[in-house]
């Protein structure tokens, strides 16, 4: 009986691990395709295999305009951006910081993200979960210097040099999903009932409604 218990707790482990990622592809590629007909795979359909083409698994990526409140822009490429991502697994973006640019406390809820600085200088960091006492990890990073946030974690990237900066982030899901925290509790759509966010901060209605107010932008 022990060892059918064990075998259980052995498999539902395994599952637990598997169904946490993204599959693993069991064929060389699946591009994904917008069409309603074919081979739907992992939440896209897969383009016919005699049709795929070199342009499929290519793009082209501009330095992103970083002028806007936050002084930062992200610019991804998820599958939505390279169809020929579909089941791999992995994704990026590149990013791009004015002089004290900010990207904003963030999370990917499905990635893990590592990190590298291509010019500049960033103050990254992440807030481990409640389990480590929300424990806060920071390190200021120099051009060639790489930084991991684990998938799941609040993180965030300042510009602290003088001059812009420039990073690209690797993702571990082809659609790691995107939470930017503020606009998530301040420009929820409908909002998030005030009584619920005056007691979660323990601030009052009039801070809780002029925080609503403004004008949270997304830089993605």
């Amino acid at each position: 009986m022990k060892v059918v218990y064990f075998l259980v707790a052995t498999l539902a482990l395994a599952s637990s691990l598997v169904f946490g990622y993204d599959p693993s592809p069991l064929q060389d590629f699946c591009v994904a395709i917008n069409e309603t007909d074919g081979v739907f795979v992992n939440g896209k359909f897969c383009k016919d295999p005699k049709l795929v083409k070199a342009e499929d698994f290519f793009k082209h990526v501009d330095p992103g305009n970083a002028n806007n409140p936050l002084g930062s822009q992200v610019t991804p490429v998820f599958v939505d951006q390279l169809p020929g991502l579909n089941t791999l697994g992995v994704s990026l973006a590149r990013i791009d910081f004015a002089p004290k640019g900010l990207n904003p406390p963030h999370i990917h809820p499905r990635g893990t993200e590592i990190l590298i600085v291509l010019e500049g200088t960033l103050f990254v960091g992440f807030v481990a979960s409640n389990q480590n006492n929300n424990r806060l990890f920071t390190k200021v990073l120099n051009k060639g210097d790489v930084f991991v946030f684990p998938i799941g974690l609040i993180h965030f990237q300042l510009n602290v040099g003088y001059g812009n900066a420039v990073a690209i982030a690797a993702l571990s899901s082809q659609n790691p999903g995107l939470i930017i925290v503020a606009n998530s509790l301040f420009k929820a759509n409908p909002p998030i009932s005030p009584e619920v966010l005056t007691k979660a901060f323990q601030v009052d209605k009039n801070t809780i409604a002029y925080l609503q107010k403004q004008s949270w932008y997304d830089n993605n």
